[in-house]
């Protein structure tokens, strides 16, 4: 009797294929906003705010998914690995949100081909965060998220490479200290965002190895 009062699961897997999702639809808007820049501002500022309410609508699954951790008494998976692994995909999301802010804040009138590469590396990140977490529910899948798991430590060592690469070139080629600083502020932001990816990314390969 007792068991059959048990509380349940719970919706924790499709809450973190739904955050999943929302990454990478971020991720796409991001890239085309990078590639509006300059070019179409309507489109541009639509761009900026799609990701906006992206963000919002996962900031609710990210509140959702604590509450129901509060609220379940059995969990599929370790209450410390949800609950890091939603905040930890909740903040590449964050960022994403934070380069659009940036981008109208700081008025960058056009990405350089430095910004649109690391942008599209974000996507590819985000495109594997989200096959990893897809596979997640089942634990038979272990060797192929620990496959991509190190496709995303990949794209991330990438990222790093053209983050050196764009900072090199900004030091050297561009004059207007405004523009500079606006630009590092920039490259940092979305290097940052696969950074995070790789965070999401080593707690899901930790949820792999304490599970098989």
């Amino acid at each position: 009797m007792f068991g059959r009062l048990m509380p349940q699961e719970g919706r924790f897997f499709e809450m973190f294929n739904q955050h999943a999702d929302l990454i990478v639809a971020g991720a796409r808007e991001l890239v085309a906003l990078l590639n509006e820049l300059g070019t179409n501002e309507d489109k541009a500022r639509a761009r900026a705010d799609a990701i906006d309410a992206t963000e919002t609508r996962a900031d609710r699954i990210t509140h959702d998914c604590i509450a129901l951790l509060h609220t379940t008494f059995i969990t599929p998976l370790n209450r410390e690995d949800i609950h890091q692994l939603i905040n930890a995909m909740d903040d590449v999301l964050d960022l994403m949100q934070d380069v659009a802010e940036s981008l109208t804040l700081y008025d960058v009138r056009k990405a350089t081909p430095e910004a649109i590469q690391l942008g599209e590396l974000c996507l590819s990140c985000s495109d594997r965060v989200r096959d990893a977490v897809l596979l997640l529910s089942n634990m038979d899948n272990g060797p192929a998220i620990i496959r991509t798991c190190q496709e995303i430590d990949q794209l991330e060592s990438d990222a790093d490479r053209v983050m050196r690469s764009a900072m090199s070139r900004l030091f050297r080629e561009q004059a207007d200290v405004r523009e500079l600083i606006k630009l590092r502020a920039i490259y940092e932001l979305l290097e940052a965002i696969t950074d995070r990816c790789e965070d999401a990314a080593n707690i899901i390969e930790g949820i792999v190895l304490e599970n098989s």
